[in-house]
């Protein structure tokens, strides 16, 4: 019955953690449509963060109420701090600076940073089979950044300052990483909107002060009503959707098989392309996306640390076994 439970736990987690960078995936070009020409990145920030708030606390008022002990609480607020308003703020200014491409590259890198973070906080071994597989999805992942944009004739395309850009993109990342390993034991305590409505909570308390003149300063009428229709896919399917996902993935995942889920992200945003007619399908593509989907495959195939220390175990009690027939 453990067994079975076990398994139905990974299928969520996998199932969580796909569905939550197929909607990241879509984010990165539908925030660069809302912004910086109509929504500041400050101000997107702030959107995201208080309508996030909204959303949490809002689904918290339909199931059931979870205290959280004062000393988990101080917890949450620090997985906030990395886990969203650091990684969420960098990124979004990041992605103000740089260009897409540029954005989708350096977010292929988030599992490298978390692997090595796992192996510090969790002492999860980094065997070859999880090198190798977060290899192969970082090789799928690139190619299929390099197919879309360089074969596209935009390879020359850059952000309004790149190399900031890909600094504060490179450091969100390091902090989701931070977050994913380093505050993985406290989120699995709780249900997903707890943890959620707390760490958002905490998030507003110490952004909102700073950002809510950057929202008051919008000349809100020149935005036209399709904007508007992004701005809500940004608050609420790529912040409070995508981030109500991740604790779930977060209960029944390591954080390596977490991350390396990223590599997603380009293919979503290659797929999105081929839907709406602006790319065509080849045989790159087709071997990028194995490549990534190997990668992950291989990932989630690596031994855990407790796998590992289990296996000693195993082999003694079969000796034992053997010897007393």
């Amino acid at each position: 019955m453990g067994f079975m439970d076990e398994n139905k736990g990974a299928f969520r987690g996998h199932a969580a953690i796909l569905a939550s960078n197929v909607v990241f995936g879509i984010n990165i070009p539908v925030s660069k449509l809302v912004m910086p020409e109509y929504v500041p990145s400050f101000a997107l920030a702030f959107f995201r963060t208080t309508g996030a708030l909204l959303f949490f606390w809002t689904v918290a008022l339909f199931v059931k109420w979870e205290k959280v002990p004062l000393r988990d609480l101080g917890k949450l607020a620090g997985a906030s701090v990395f886990g969203v308003l650091l990684n969420q703020m960098l990124y979004v200014v990041g992605l103000e600076y740089a260009s897409a491409v540029e954005t989708a590259i350096v977010v292929t890198f988030t599992p490298i940073f978390t692997m090595l973070l796992a192996a510090l906080f969790l002492r999860e071994p980094v065997s070859w089979m999880k090198a190798g597989g977060v290899f192969l999805g970082l090789c799928g992942a690139l190619i299929m950044i390099a197919g879309k944009y360089v074969a596209g004739g935009s390879v020359a395309e850059s952000g309004k300052n790149s190399v900031l850009g890909i600094l504060l993109c490179l450091a969100s990342g390091v902090f989701y990483a931070i977050y994913l390993t380093a505050f993985r034991h406290v989120v699995a305590r709780y249900r997903p909107v707890t943890v959620m409505r707390w760490m958002f909570f905490f998030s507003a308390l110490f952004s909102v002060p700073f950002l809510f003149r950057y929202a008051a300063g919008i000349d809100y009428a020149s935005i036209p009503s399709g904007i508007y229709v992004l701005l809500g896919y940004v608050v609420f399917m790529a912040t409070g959707l995508s981030y109500l996902l991740i604790p779930i993935a977060q209960k029944n995942l390591r954080p390596t098989v977490l991350s390396v889920y990223n590599y997603v992200q380009p293919v979503t945003a290659s797929c999105l392309a081929l839907i709406l007619g602006q790319d065509t399908f080849g045989w790159l593509k087709g071997a990028a996306s194995v490549l990534v989907f190997a990668g992950v495959f291989l990932v989630t195939r690596s031994k855990s640390r407790a796998q590992m220390e289990r296996e000693p175990e195993a082999a003694h009690r079969r000796i034992r076994g053997f010897r007393s027939i």
